[in-house]
C-alpha cells in the first residue's frame, strides 16, 4: 500500500462510543451467558464477581490482539491462520459449518422464547423463525453501517433493562465489594471458568478484524482508535454482566429460588420480577431478555458469514480482497441461508444428539484454538516487529490460553456424558 493511500492523523475518524468493540463485545452477550451468570449469582451470591472482571480483561486482551494483528498486517485472521499450515483449516471447516447449524437454531429459539413470553401468542418455533427472517432482512445487503446502528439499539435496550433490574433490587454495596477478592467457593470451579470464559462471545472474537475493516480501520493508523473501542466496549459489557450477577444474587441467592438451566431461566426470572415488582417488571425484563438474544443473532448473521466469506473465497484460491470475500458477496450471503433456513427443522425436530456432541466439543476447542494462534501470529515474523506482542501481552495470553485450555476440558467432558 503506498504512502498516498495511508490515512493521516487528520482524516483518521475519532473515537465514537458505538463501534466495532460494542458490536463484538454485544454479539457474544447472548441469552445463555446471562444466564449463566444468573445461576452463578444464584448459587454463590457476590462470592465471583472478581470473575466478571477478569472475564472481561481476558476478552480485551484477545479482541485487541485479533485487531492488532488485522490493522498491522491488512491480513484477515483466517490469512493469519492458513500460514499457520494446513491444519488450521481442517479445523476451521468443519466448526463453522456444525456451528452455524447448531448456533441458528439456539439462537433464533432464543429470541422465540423472549418473544414468546412477552406477548403470550405464537409459539417459540414461529417467533424463533421470524427473529431469523428479521436478522437476515437486517444483515443481507452487507452495510455495515444499518448494522452498526441496529446493535446500537439493541444494546441499548438490554444495558437499560438489566442495569434498571439490579438497581430495582437495592444492592448491598459492601457485600458487592467483597466479590472483588478472588476466591473460589467449594464446588464452584466450573462456574468460575464458565462465567470468565463466557463474558462476551466466543468465535464472534475472531469476527472483530472482519468488522474493523467494514467500519473502514484499515491500517496501524487506526491502532489506537481500536484500542480504545475496544476498552471500552468491554467495560459497558462488565457492567451489563455485573447487573445480571446482582439481580441472580438480591432475587435469587438471597430467597433460595432456583431457575431452570438454558434459556428458559431467563422466562423464570421475569416471573420473580412480576411477582415481586409487579407486571411491568417481569415485561420490561423480557424486552432486555430478546434485545440481548437478538443482539447475538443480528451479529452472528454479519460478522460469522464475513469469516465464511473470506474461508471460502481463500480456499477456492481467491483473497480477501475479492468481492466475493467481502459483505454483501455471495459465500457472505449463502452462509446467512445457511444460518437462517435448515436450523428451522431443528425448532420443529428436535436437536440430534450427534450433532449437539460435535458442536460442544468443536466449540470448546475454539477460545484455545484462537489464544494460541495469535501468540504463534504475534510473536512471529508474520507480524511488523512494532506490533509484536511484548513480554506482559505474551504473559496474559499464556495464562488466557491456559484458563481456557482447562474449560475445553471441562466442556467436551460435559458434552461426553451428556451423551
Amino acid at each position: 500500500m503506498s504512502v498516498q493511500n495511508e490515512p493521516t492523523t487528520s482524516t483518521v475518524p475519532k473515537w465514537r462510543v458505538i463501534g466495532p468493540g460494542l458490536v463484538v463485545a454485544a454479539t457474544g452477550v447472548g441469552a445463555a451467558d446471562l444466564v449463566a451468570t444468573l445461576i452463578a449469582g444464584q448459587k454463590f451470591g457476590y462470592t465471583l464477581l472478581w470473575c466478571v472482571v477478569v472475564g472481561c480483561l481476558m476478552k480485551i486482551v484477545l479482541v485487541e490482539g485479533a485487531g492488532r494483528y488485522s490493522l498491522s498486517t491488512g491480513r484477515t485472521i483466517f490469512e493469519g491462520w492458513r500460514s499457520l499450515g494446513i491444519w488450521t483449516t481442517w479445523y476451521f471447516a468443519p466448526y463453522i459449518v456444525i456451528w452455524g447449524f447448531v448456533y441458528g437454531a439456539a439462537a433464533m429459539a432464543g429470541t422465540g422464547l423472549a418473544l414468546a413470553g412477552l406477548t403470550g401468542v405464537l409459539s417459540v418455533t414461529w417467533w424463533g423463525i421470524l427473529s431469523g427472517l428479521i436478522g437476515l432482512a437486517l444483515v443481507w445487503s452487507g452495510r455495515y453501517s444499518t448494522f452498526e446502528k441496529v446493535l446500537a439499539a439493541l444494546v441499548g435496550l438490554m444495558f437499560v433493562t438489566m442495569v434498571g433490574a439490579a438497581l430495582l433490587t437495592t444492592p448491598n454495596i459492601p457485600e458487592l465489594l467483597t466479590g472483588l477478592a478472588p476466591r473460589i467457593p467449594d464446588g464452584g470451579l466450573v462456574n468460575t471458568l464458565a462465567l470468565a470464559g463466557g463474558v462476551g462471545g466466543t468465535i464472534t472474537l475472531a469476527a472483530y478484524g472482519y468488522w474493523l475493516r467494514e467500519k473502514g480501520w484499515s491500517s496501524p493508523s487506526y491502532m489506537r482508535v481500536m484500542r480504545i473501542d475496544n476498552t471500552v466496549a468491554y467495560v459497558v459489557t462488565g457492567i451489563f454482566v455485573l447487573a445480571t450477577l446482582v439481580v441472580g444474587a438480591e432475587l435469587l441467592y438471597s430467597t433460595s429460588v432456583a431457575i431452570e438451566q438454558g434459556d428458559a431461566g431467563l422466562v423464570d426470572l421475569a416471573v420473580v420480577l412480576q411477582d415481586r415488582y409487579g407486571e411491568w417488571a417481569g415485561k420490561v425484563f423480557l424486552i432486555g431478555f430478546w434485545a440481548a438474544a437478538m443482539s447475538s443473532l443480528v451479529g452472528v448473521w454479519n460478522g460469522v458469514s464475513l469469516m465464511f466469506a473470506d474461508f471460502m473465497t481463500n480456499v477456492r484460491g481467491g483473497t480477501s480482497e475479492d468481492a466475493d470475500a467481502r459483505a454483501g458477496g455471495k459465500w457472505y450471503k449463502a452462509y446467512i441461508l445457511w444460518l437462517t433456513f435448515p436450523p428451522m427443522a431443528m425448532l420443529f425436530l428436535g436437536k440430534p444428539v450427534w450433532l449437539i456432541l460435535a458442536y460442544g466439543v468443536l466449540g470448546a476447542f475454539f477460545m484455545p484454538f484462537l489464544a494460541v494462534t495469535l501468540l504463534w501470529l504475534l510473536n512471529t515474523d508474520r507480524t511488523p516487529v512494532e506490533w509484536r506482542n511484548k513480554l506482559h501481552s505474551n504473559v496474559l495470553m499464556a495464562i488466557i490460553a491456559l484458563a481456557f485450555v482447562a474449560l475445553c476440558v471441562n466442556e467436551v467432558r460435559k458434552a461426553v456424558s451428556g451423551v
